[in-house]
């Protein structure tokens, strides 16, 4: 296993209602009466349940995060949420740059790494996530998109403190597909070696690796044990407790 700390974290997308509070207070008390030590737990519903859940889970392990925000702190964005506002509303982190807001909303690397620094600005830690399509992946152009996309949408003041990075090629999310453990290998170990080569041993070596992309309880324990992999970015499979909790077990000693 990593010496880093791993996450296990929940993209809730856009689903849940109020009453999903029942899923999460269930995983806080199944993870209460048998703990998985030694590694952190995080939810990013829709951000209508982001204050609500963060105070459930005020006096639990579990964090609670945004699933996007704007470059601004405020202003006339209609529909718009500030990572400050998220901050306000109990969250710890924001996850930016995910492939669906790139491909339904034409987001940039620019406009993420504006993100990703408002959310720093908010004190919170931002959850930026690269990945290929299948296109390119059918290309062979998989670590030159990756390669680019950390390039251009990390900003400079990323550490191991306010930056984590989510890899998740698009070919697999939703779809029950995942690359083979070593082509997963292969593309963290490329990321590992970009950020140490950008921002030294510490930061760069520092940073937690998530890999997202049909993660599922089935194949969990064999993703998270491959080297520079420091946890999950995970969809569908957190909407449930039971199914979260899978994953989660997988880093039980």
């Amino acid at each position: 296993m990593s010496r880093i700390t791993p996450l296990v974290a929940g993209n809730w997308k856009m689903n849940g209602m109020r009453e999903q509070a029942a899923e999460i207070g269930k995983l806080a008390e199944s993870l209460e009466k048998d703990p998985v030590d030694g590694v952190d737990v995080m939810i990013c519903p829709p951000a209508t349940l982001v204050m609500p859940f963060a105070e459930l889970m005020k006096d639990n392990r579990i964090e609670i995060g945004g699933q996007d925000c704007h470059p601004l702190v405020s202003g006339a964005h209609t529909g718009d949420i500030s990572a400050e506002m998220l901050a306000d509303s109990g969250a710890t982190a924001i996850i930016v740059g995910h492939s669906e807001r790139r491909a339904d909303h034409g987001e940039t690397d620019a406009l993420i790494s504006e993100k990703a620094q408002a959310t720093w600005r908010a004190g919170l830690v931002a959850i930026i996530c690269v990945g290929e399509t299948n296109g390119q992946r059918s290309y062979g152009l998989t670590l030159d998109v990756v390669r680019r996309q950390l390039k251009n949408a990390v900003p400079d003041g990323a550490t191991a403190q306010n930056t984590i990075i989510a890899y998740e090629p698009v070919w697999a999310i939703g779809t029950g597909l995942t690359p083979t453990v070593e082509d997963v290998k292969k593309v963290h170990d490329d990321i590992r070696s970009v950020l140490v080569e950008r921002f030294g041993s510490e930061n760069g070596g520092g940073m937690r690796l998530l890999y997202g992309g049909s993660v599922k309880a089935s194949n969990a324990a064999e993703l998270m044990s491959v080297e520079n992999v420091d946890g999950a970015l995970v969809g569908g499979a957190s909407l449930k407790a039971d199914d979260f909790l899978g994953i989660i077990n997988s880093y039980k000693s």
